[in-house]
């Protein structure tokens, strides 16, 4: 990695570092700048797993605050992921913001200023990142069962009952890992997976709902469990959850099953500010004039302070 870049030695910038922008292919590459927190970067890390590595650009900046990564990825729907520097990030995304809406998968707190500058951010989420690995697993054991597409009907209207995403395909379904608890034919707890990426060792929980007459029951934490269990014998070395801070019953659930917290996470909705992508180009066609001097493919851009929009949703 570059740890200095050259300084502008005159003009309105003489003083401001520059940041080199360019994209990368190399999954060897990426694993390695993904590696100082790998839960934390985990859909980042997941989306280098062939099938999803092929709908997926990644950008890497190098400069003197650090490195930093941003994924768009498409996949599973528009997802963005930024990891490292904040200017780094924020380097990036003048020059490749990504689709016009996209969802805001995995931030630090620190990066939020400088995606507002390209980004109206909104429904932002305040969580944590939490991780277990088969030797912290402890399972808790009860009657759940394995999902499949044909029960792709029961868990849209289980996550539709509190107006959640009830979208889902059968075809999704089967591919991922679900698992379920029934009362009768009625399907009342569910948890399943984001990202099941074992060639990364590392995979991602998620959509864990109970109906809200069965909460209080612990079938959370079974069907959790069971997703886990699977998720670790499939040789997913490190299992990821997110989760909110402030919901008490969900942090006891997986800190019983053995998943420890980790950094903090902001997911959010973004929307370009540039919806017809000019400024962007435009600097785009700057940035790579100046990066001519250094190689090919390769962008220059100024390090920048964000604007002051506040701390707020726009």
């Amino acid at each position: 990695m570059t740890d200095t870049l050259p300084r502008h030695a005159s003009g309105p910038h003489a003083a401001r570092p520059e940041y080199l922008v360019r994209q990368s292919r190399d999954w060897r590459e990426l694993e390695r700048l993904l590696a100082g927190d790998r839960t934390f970067a985990a859909y980042a890390l997941g989306h280098i797993e062939w099938g999803l590595f092929e709908w997926a650009s990644f950008w890497i900046a190098e400069g003197p605050q650090g490195a930093a990564v941003v994924m768009h990825a498409g996949a599973l729907g528009a997802t963005t992921v930024t990891v490292g520097a904040p200017q780094g990030v924020g380097a990036i995304v003048s020059l490749h913001p990504g689709p016009r809406r996209s969802y805001l998968s995995t931030a630090s707190p620190e990066h939020m200023p400088m995606l507002r500058e390209a980004y109206h951010v909104r429904d932002t989420l305040s969580m944590v990142r939490m991780d277990v690995t088969a030797a912290e697993f402890r399972p808790v054991d009860g009657e759940v069962r394995r999902l499949r597409g044909r029960d792709v009907g029961r868990i849209n209207a289980l996550y539709a009952s509190e107006d959640g995403p009830s979208h889902y395909t059968s075809d999704t379904i089967e591919r991922a890992v679900y698992y379920g608890i029934f009362d009768g034919h009625r399907l009342v707890s569910v948890a399943g997976t984001h990202i099941v990426a074992p060639n990364q060792d590392i995979a991602i929980v998620g959509n864990v709902f109970t109906d809200a007459a069965y909460r209080g029951l612990g079938l959370a934490t079974r069907v959790t469990s069971a997703v886990t269990r699977e998720l670790l014998e499939r040789g997913c070395g490190e299992v990821a959850l997110t989760v909110d801070p402030g919901n008490t019953p969900a942090l006891a659930a997986y800190t019983r099953l053995g998943y420890r917290p980790g950094a903090p996470v902001v997911e959010a909705r973004l929307e370009r500010r540039d919806l017809f992508g000019i400024g962007p180009a435009l600097r785009r066609r700057g940035a790579r004039s100046r990066g001519a001097a250094y190689g090919p493919d390769l962008e220059v851009v100024d390090a920048w302070e964000p604007a002051d929009r506040g701390s707020g949703e726009d």
